[in-house]
């Protein structure tokens, strides 16, 4: 079976009269790239990445590399699931890196990931942003194919994220769980056995108007959704959340990009217009 090699590059510039180009890019299979569209209403060039192939597979390495220069806005998504195949040897890996200059824009806002049973996975995230630049990464887990038997049932998954912002770090964080911890999460939070996780990060400079929608996101816990938002040592806070399935999981992201875009307009951009 072929194993992939992919790589993106993608580097998003502010024109001097005029709307945000991909000033430079390139990218390999498995990666693939819609053509980009400006989103005039919200000021944020929207670009999807695709891939063509059933997934991800054992011997996979994908690595990415997105740069938002000055004054530029680039939102980046997918348009489908993740799908993280069974591996009888082996294992994948995707390693990503963001970076944000001054008075920059970028949102990250991929389709969930979906581990099959006997996968090993590692993922790594590095976000780098300028003091005055701004970003919203959000990253979705669901449990499996719950309709085949397949929740909670990979053999590892290792997700690690490190964010700097002007150079200090703020966040380090190593989701390295199995799925018996997961589904004992799940129990707890009474969110049954399709439960469903969200991770999102945003980075901005505190402002006063921060605790309307601080508060209003936090309004969202229930039954069905626990929420919490937590402010990181500097210049941004973490939103994580457990929802009782993939479609609650989907419709809490979509309310907190609402909430949100009060204070941030360009989240105020349909990821879903391409």
């Amino acid at each position: 079976m072929a194993e992939f090699s992919g790589h993106l590059s993608l580097q998003a510039s502010a024109r001097e009269y005029g709307p945000t180009v991909l000033s430079s890019q390139s990218f390999r299979a498995p990666y693939h790239l819609s053509k980009p569209y400006w989103d005039a209403d919200a000021g944020v060039l929207l670009v999807q990445v695709v891939n063509p192939t059933a997934g991800i597979l054992a011997g996979d390495q994908l690595e990415s590399d997105i740069a938002v220069g000055p004054g530029a806005s680039l939102l980046v998504t997918t348009p489908s699931a993740s799908r993280v195949f069974q591996m009888k040897d082996g294992t994948a890996a995707c390693r990503q890196h963001f970076t944000v200059a001054r008075n920059g824009w970028l949102e990250v806002l991929p389709e969930p990931l979906v581990p099959h049973r006997g996968c090993n996975y590692r993922q790594t995230t590095r976000i780098a942003v300028e003091p005055g630049g701004e970003m919203f990464y959000a990253d979705l887990l669901l449990p499996g194919r719950v309709a085949h038997g397949e929740a909670w049932e990979w053999k590892s998954l290792c997700l690690k994220t490190e964010v700097r912002v002007g150079g200090d770090l703020v966040l380090s964080e190593r989701f390295d769980q199995t799925g018996p911890d997961l589904r004992a999460l799940a129990q707890l939070s009474g969110s049954g056995p399709a439960a469903c996780f969200g991770n999102a990060m945003l980075i901005a400079e505190a402002d006063p108007a921060d605790a309307a929608w601080i508060e209003a996101v936090r309004a969202l816990h229930g039954p069905s959704l626990w929420i919490g938002v937590s402010p990181l040592r500097r210049g941004g806070w973490s939103i994580k959340f457990v929802a009782v399935d993939a479609m609650g999981l989907r419709s809490a992201l979509k309310s907190i990009r609402a909430i949100l875009a009060a204070r941030f307009p360009r989240l105020a951009s349909d990821p879903r217009k391409l």
